[in-house]
């Protein structure tokens, strides 16, 4: 149910550029060594940042079909670190830190390497900046006029305020 009317427009226009977004999204498709529930909460964080609904629920269904529960969705929509889980809230919790430009970031980059390696890192940065890139690619498009309410299994969740 995703609108990929921003993709079109862009293919009607250029095929070169939409060839270049057709890259985008390898890049933002990497995953290596990290939990999907670390990887699907820092994406989330760093969508929602960006976004008033629709990419934001892209994110929550892929991460319903990877086997995140819908549990640690509900936790990681609302911001509530107690009960995502460990996995998914040191993920979210480093992709609030990047956001923001915390120096705790490092930290929690270190404990990213430590447990899971370096392609955890790179997976996780790459989650939270392709988060951030397509919201922004839409608006900048004029395609980011549509906020919807996101849902998790079918239930609407209210969302806690984004970074």
């Amino acid at each position: 149910d995703y609108d990929m009317g921003y993709a079109r427009e862009i293919l009607a226009t250029d095929r070169g550029a939409f060839m270049k977004l057709g890259g985008l999204m390898g890049f933002s498709a990497w995953r290596r060594d990290v939990p999907p529930a670390a990887y699907f909460a820092a994406s989330i964080a760093a969508t929602a940042a960006e976004d008033c609904g629709p990419c934001t629920q892209l994110i929550v269904t892929m991460a319903e079909h990877a086997g995140v529960s819908a549990a640690t969705l509900h936790a990681v929509l609302r911001g509530d670190v107690g009960a995502m889980g460990e996995d998914a809230a040191l993920g979210w919790q480093f992709a609030r830190e990047v956001l923001a430009h915390d120096a705790t970031a490092e930290t929690s980059r270190q404990r990213i390497a430590r447990l899971w390696g370096q392609r955890a890192v790179i997976s996780l940065s790459y989650a939270v900046t392709a988060g951030r890139l397509f919201p922004t690619l839409k608006y900048a498009l004029g395609h980011g006029i549509a906020c919807t309410r996101v849902s998790v299994a079918g239930t609407p969740i209210a969302m806690a305020r984004a970074a």
